[in-house]
């Protein structure tokens, strides 16, 4: 019973993952600055898309919707590292941190100068300069009006411009690439598809 219906929805789900993952999976690279682990943050992501895949398939704009979920995810992975971390210098405060603060702003890599952004800065970054998504589409993925996509794009972009130089839009759009690897889709492919029928 519901068969048809269930097999449909799986067709569906496998399609948008197919189309966005790779986006996906860049997005939580650039957001997080970790790109061995973002394909599991991605993976992660739209296996919470799949068990609720019902109201995002409804959606007036998925994809925003499984970019607000990415988005969500690095954030709460970031603050999770920076907890770690304090934890950490709590115990080895006598070393020394030799690359927080480098001297030349041309030898600052484009994520590293991305992850010394405050979050919402670097997602609106990312998502319009990067992605090349406009400010409304911005605001609709990270749930922010567009005059705050606006203020902190423009702030952020000035820090990176004092990072990275004149052409940080440019590097920042660069800075885009392939996937980080395929294990996370093979490991949300076994935990979706082959596994049989969609959780509810």
């Amino acid at each position: 019973m519901g068969t048809v219906v269930d097999d449909a929805a799986s067709v569906e789900f496998h399609a948008f993952f197919e189309r966005h993952y790779a986006e996906l999976s860049r997005l939580a690279c650039l957001l997080t600055g970790e790109a061995d682990t973002a394909d599991d943050l991605a993976a992660d992501a739209l296996l919470a898309l799949w068990h609720r895949w019902d109201r995002v398939r409804a959606a007036d704009h998925p994809v925003a919707y499984a970019r607000g979920v990415v988005a969500n995810l690095a954030r709460t992975r970031i603050r999770s590292a920076v907890r770690e971390r304090r934890r950490i210098a709590l115990f080895w405060s006598h070393r020394e941190e030799r690359t927080e603060n480098p001297d030349v702003a041309g030898v600052v890599d484009v994520r590293e100068a991305l992850r010394r952004l405050p979050f919402r800065k670097r997602a609106c970054v990312v998502l319009r300069h990067a992605f090349d998504l406009s400010e409304k589409d911005t605001a609709l993925t990270l749930g922010v009006s567009v005059g705050t996509v606006k203020s902190q794009t423009s702030k952020g972009m000035a820090e990176l411009q004092r990072l990275l130089g004149a052409q940080a839009p440019q590097r920042v759009h660069a800075a885009v690439g392939s996937p980080p690897g395929p294990h996370g889709a093979e490991s949300l492919r076994a935990r979706t598809g082959e596994a049989g029928g969609k959780d509810r």
